[in-house]
């Protein structure tokens, strides 16, 4: 069989096909057509740009790619209730109408291609995405709590500029597949309820993926996620191939929960793509990947990037050596009866359980005293998003004589560390957060005046960011969320932030602590060098270093010389806590 014929097996539910595919060898991408031309020109290391949507767009000397810079200052959206003043989505097809650019590319890629591989046709930033190029993430989030009406408007309009974008493609390009990107979530947990991802985003994509099956072509769709709440509705709207499929998304028990419904591509992981790793951890990791997932069929081993290739070159090959060894094994997927490892039901089945029982509503005073039950109401309006239940609370526990420290520490502060408890366990998404934050920021607001000479100053002063060559701040964000919930005094340095300015803000602002977050394996190697600088200007001892992100792990914080590693922001604020407060690990 080839590399296509392959492929096209895997997408039957009963297919056989003869070998494990290496990585991407079966998709000769379409990259440059005339649209995505048209959509992302200038984009290019060491420019800054503002694209045709409004949005700026940043591309640091040395990262892998480019990345939106959406402030408070230059967001597209304003205001969201009049979100059509401001959103103009491009002429993807009057700017990309030019026949022979087209047949110039379709002959290129399809010569490339030749009868061993299909062609896949590429879009980037999808519905999801978009939002979050025209307002700040956290906005995004909590909109389609507090403005739902307008960002279901919103959506459909983006929705509808898919439609023609991917229109475009299919009639000019002739591909036969779409990979279409949009992530949905973290390494670890959704970035939104699965029935509020359900609500505003499932239908549209109904709507995406139905078209491009209607048209006779295959969808791919790229998240490195974690998806396990919606698998099932995915495979449910029509997309034949999840790229990008994450270990953490626990492969084996997808594989048997799918039955062959969608095929998965990905679990190798961007722990291994690393400047330092070598061949024997890498042949070591895919090993064990291959052994673990290949027996569940359909399946495609690959690293879980959005496009072929490691980042550090020197990897790749040792990844595709290993699948190839595989394969000379004759380890064909097993489709009789088999005993796979599966998900704690609670874990898989999370959104299905929400959904059917609801969440145990929290305890509203439980008829304790008045000041515990005046600081139960506190906790539960701040765990609820509600900015007004959450002030009247507030002042009502004022008015009553509890002291502003209290209502700090023992309602506001405990609010935020039980729903970062529930975030920990899933049981809560990001959203949920933001307007915990809303609420705290509120509340807080009411209380500085009157704990300003009495607090002296905060449980710990820590300086948060993302490190050079790295502009994702989503999961830094959250981070800082938590640990002001918690509080902490938090000096948010951004992102793209070099050792040496780490280093000196700590020193500037008497920082107990230096809180480091990357998304890129290409940027972990600044983490070292943190370190290493904290070390130089003789503040290493005094000054913690914290660290987390999705490519980083504990054997690597003890590799750096960092004190800690915490897989989320929950935990991240909790460390910090036990960290300064110089409790036992």
């Amino acid at each position: 069989m080839t590399a296509k014929e392959i492929f096209l097996e895997l997408l039957k539910p009963d297919g056989r096909p003869e070998r494990q595919l290496v990585q991407y060898e079966a998709l000769q991408m379409a990259l440059g057509d005339p649209a995505g031309g048209f959509l992302h020109k200038g984009r290019r290391p060491g420019a800054t740009i503002t694209d045709l949507w409004g949005t700026v767009i940043e591309w640091p000397e040395g990262a892998p790619g480019s990345m939106p810079l959406v402030t408070e200052e230059n967001k597209v959206i304003k205001d969201i209730t009049r979100w059509r003043d401001y959103v103009h989505a491009p002429d993807v097809v009057g700017g990309s109408s030019d026949p022979e650019a087209w047949r110039e590319v379709r002959e290129r890629v399809r010569g490339l291609a030749g009868d061993e591989r299909l062609v896949a046709g590429f879009m980037a930033t999808g519905i999801f995405e978009q939002c979050h190029f025209l307002m700040p993430f956290r906005e995004v989030l909590t909109n389609l709590y507090d403005h739902p009406d307008e960002m279901h408007e919103l959506i459909e309009y983006i929705t509808e500029f898919r439609l023609a974008y991917v229109k475009q493609i299919i009639d000019n390009l002739q591909p036969d597949a779409i990979f279409s990107h949009d992530d949905w979530g973290t390494k670890d947990a959704l970035f939104m309820k699965p029935e509020m991802w359900r609500e505003f985003f499932k239908e549209p994509y109904r709507r995406f993926y139905g078209y491009i099956r209607e048209r006779g072509v295959i969808a791919i769709h790229h998240a490195d996620s974690y998806l396990v709440p919606i698998v099932e509705d995915m495979a449910e709207i029509g997309i034949q191939v999840w790229q990008g499929v994450l270990p953490e998304n626990d492969i084996p028990a997808l594989q048997e929960k799918l039955g062959g419904r969608m095929v998965l591509m990905g679990g190798i992981g961007a722990a291994i793509d690393r400047a330092d790793a070598d061949e024997e951890e890498v042949r070591s990791y895919v090993h064990d990947a291959l052994h673990r997932y290949c027996p569940g069929g359909h399946f495609i081993p690959s690293i879980t990037y959005g496009l072929a290739g490691t980042v550090y070159k020197h990897v790749d090959p040792w990844i595709d050596d290993e699948i190839r060894k595989y394969n000379e094994g004759c380890h064909l997927p097993a489709y009789t009866a088999r005993s796979v490892r599966r998900l704690d039901p609670v874990r898989l089945d999370r959104a299905q359980e929400t959904e059917a029982q609801g969440k145990p509503a929290k305890a509203q005073g439980d008829g304790l005293p008045g000041d515990a039950s005046l600081l139960d109401e506190i906790s539960v309006a701040l765990q609820d998003g509600s900015v007004s239940e959450t002030v009247e609370a507030v002042k009502a526990a004022l008015e009553s004589g509890i002291d502003a420290q209290n209502v700090l520490a023992d309602g506001l502060i405990r609010g935020m560390n039980e729903l970062g408890e529930d975030f920990s366990k899933g049981e809560v998404f990001v959203p949920e957060m933001l307007r915990a934050a809303n609420c705290m920021s509120a509340a807080t607001e009411i209380l500085k005046p009157l704990i300003a000479g009495e607090k002296g100053k905060a449980a710990g002063r820590i300086c948060l960011g993302t490190v050079r060559g790295d502009l994702h701040d989503i999961g830094k964000n959250l981070v800082k969320i938590m640990m002001e919930g918690a509080g902490l005094e938090v000096i948010d340095l951004g992102c793209d932030v070099g050792a040496e300015d780490f280093v000196q803000a700590a020193i500037d602002n008497d920082c107990a602590m230096i809180a480091c977050s990357t998304l890129l394996t290409t940027s972990m190697h600044e983490i070292e060098r943190v370190v290493k600088t904290a070390e130089e200007k003789g503040i290493r001892e005094k000054v913690k270093i914290l660290i987390g992100g999705a490519p980083v792990t504990q054997e690597f914080c003890e590799q750096a010389g960092a004190d800690r590693y915490t897989p989320d922001a929950a935990a991240a604020a909790r460390a910090a806590i036990q960290m300064l407060s110089g409790e036992v690990l």
